[in-house]
């Protein structure tokens, strides 16, 4: 393992990179000039066309990369997905990355961007973390022409009997706004529109983003945008966005944004970062589109999914491997010692100083994740993601802890080293996907009723002991089965910083039930929400907002983008 060296800031690396022209990373995957269009030097979209062209291509393995629970001591998913893909370049593989796209909101907000970190980055990132190529704020004006187009049929004679209290679709805004989750709209009289309740989501929650990103063609997008329910009627049914007529017009302001953004890492290694849903309350995965075009490129494609195991890789599984007939060769566990003493009790002030009991406290979260791996089928590998605070002690005890349970194990240093620090993990893997040859299983079939999925999740991934169903949930359920949607896989809702739906409950708690206090159909995505807890579909701003100290200097470089 190599040493751990003084590492500048993110942007700092970032500014300081070297980066290839992007014709020349499309050339190194076999794209032709015009094959790719251009948004700058650095930054292109992968066109129709060289798509279509490569469908009988032979497909790469995909490796998918997780994580135990957050915590804000950090875990660095995205910065071992990029240091992970740098390494097996280093190694000779031809390797794509696959990632999503940040969301504005939380880049001014309090997590950060979703560019990796150190020397494990995607560059240009100050671009990937604020507008790029435009995606979100296409969704954005998807979403939102829909919601006046729906509020301009009910002013103009409402011909499809819709309740105005019963409009299921909200307006949708990139950023974190609280004081937009509840509304009302058409005040002023007649002329002004007819007066109702709304509210807003965060774009990436979204219905539209994950439609997206679910989609493998434009024809694809366009049924599935059609297949949205928007509303209710007065006679109780579901009204859709093909009622309204308008699917085309939003197919026509999604053409481009459904084209995989091609970018690279600082080490050259080519990325698509395209789509970006939040994990905590939809699928939480990049798009579909751009993970099979790595997979036609690639011979393997590193991809991730949003926060820990039991949200973004338990809906990678059941959700997008259905979808898109993906299953993962290997999954990568990505664990942090400062992260796992957290689970273990400590404040997060005091993770600098080494503590073996919070750590052997904290590891049942990592082997809950762990657990549920292994009902998935899944072949995994660990990776220690190593934080200069870490002892020596600390990792020792980490290692043998998962070799005394026959695991598969890698210390990484990618964001001091990049790729270099990330070759044990390649390695590791490479050998994994050689020798261990398991077929994902999902943990649930299609063919079960909607209470049946969301209760076999929570016990098989939670640990939970069952699953309360609130009054309006059961209704709901019963409405929904009716509907025919009781075939479709289940999205949870649930906070990510616990296994239960408790977002104070670390490390693995035991004892606990999951309450499904509301359900919202997505049938255009393909599966139904359950909410639990007070998960929110409108983040707010913290009290001391990134934002506040980001700037711009003369010359247009970013300040203070992490």
């Amino acid at each position: 393992m190599t040493t751990t060296k003084q590492v500048k800031s993110d942007i700092t690396i970032a500014q300081e990179a070297e980066l290839h022209p992007i014709l020349d990373i499309a050339s190194s995957i076999g794209l032709a000039e015009d094959e790719v269009e251009l948004y700058g030097r650095f930054k292109g979209k992968i066109t129709f066309d060289a798509i279509e062209k490569r469908k009988g291509a032979t497909e790469g393995k995909v490796i998918l990369v997780t994580s135990i629970n957050p915590t804000p001591a950090g875990e660095g998913k995205s910065t071992v997905t990029v240091g992970l893909g740098d390494a097996l370049t280093r190694l000779g593989k031809q390797s794509i990355i696959a990632m999503r796209e940040p969301s504005l909101g939380p880049t001014m907000g309090i997590k950060g961007g979703a560019a990796g970190g150190g020397y494990a980055q995607v560059v240009p990132m100050e671009d990937i973390n604020l507008h790029f190529t435009g995606d979100i704020h296409a969704i954005t004006s998807a979403n939102n022409a829909l919601a006046a187009l729906l509020d301009n049929h009910i002013h103009q004679g409402n011909e499809l009997g819709i309740d105005p209290r019963r409009i299921v679709w909200k307006r949708a805004l990139d950023m974190n706004d609280r004081a937009l989750r509840h509304t009302v709209i058409g005040l002023g009289g007649p002329v002004q529109g007819v007066p109702r309740e709304e509210g807003f989501d965060i774009t990436v929650a979204s219905e539209i983003m994950a439609v997206l990103c679910l989609s493998n063609s434009l024809d694809e997008l366009k049924d599935r945008l059609a297949g949205m329910v928007i509303a209710y009627g007065y006679d109780r049914k579901p009204v859709y966005v093909r009622d309204l007529g308008v699917e085309g017009a939003l197919t026509l302001l999604l053409k481009d944004a459904l084209k995989p953004n091609l970018v690279q890492t600082i080490e050259h290694t080519p990325a698509l970062v395209h789509g970006g849903p939040f994990a905590n309350i939809a699928h939480g995965c990049n798009s579909v589109m751009a993970t099979r075009t790595a997979m036609k490129l690639g011979d393997y494609v590193v991809t991730e999914s949003g926060f820990g195991a039991d949200l973004g890789a338990e809906k990678f599984l059941n959700i997008k491997s259905r979808a898109a007939g993906i299953a993962p060769s290997a999954v990568v566990l990505v664990a942090t010692i400062r992260a796992l003493k957290m689970h273990g009790g400590v404040n997060k002030m005091e993770l600098a100083t080494e503590n073996t009991k919070a750590l052997e406290a904290g590891l049942a979260n990592l082997e809950k994740h762990m657990e549920t791996l292994e009902a998935f089928e899944v072949p995994y590998v660990v990776a220690i993601n190593r934080f200069i605070t870490d002892s020596e002690t600390e990792i020792t005890l980490l290692k043998k802890w998962c070799e005394d349970r026959g695991v598969s194990v890698a210390l990484t240093d990618v964001w001091a080293n990049g790729g270099e620090g990330g070759l044990e993990l390649a390695e590791k893997v490479l050998s994994e996907i050689e020798t261990n040859k398991k077929v994902l299983k999902p943990i649930y079939e299609l063919t079960d009723s909607i209470s049946e999925k969301i209760e076999k999740i929570a016990m098989t991934v939670y640990g939970a002991e069952g699953v309360d169903f609130s009054p309006k949930a059961f209704k709901q359920i019963e409405q929904f089965e009716s509907e025919g949607w009781g075939g479709l896989p289940v999205c949870m809702a649930k906070t990510q910083y616990s296994l239960s739906d408790d977002p104070v409950k670390l490390g693995r708690p035991s004892g606990f039930r999951i309450t499904i206090r509301e359900l919202k159909p997505k049938i255009g995505a393909g599966f139904i929400v359950a909410l639990t807890g007070d998960v929110m579909t409108m983040p707010g701003l913290p009290k001391s907002p990134a934002a506040n100290q980001m700037d711009v200097a003369s010359d247009g470089r970013a300040i203070g983008l992490f």
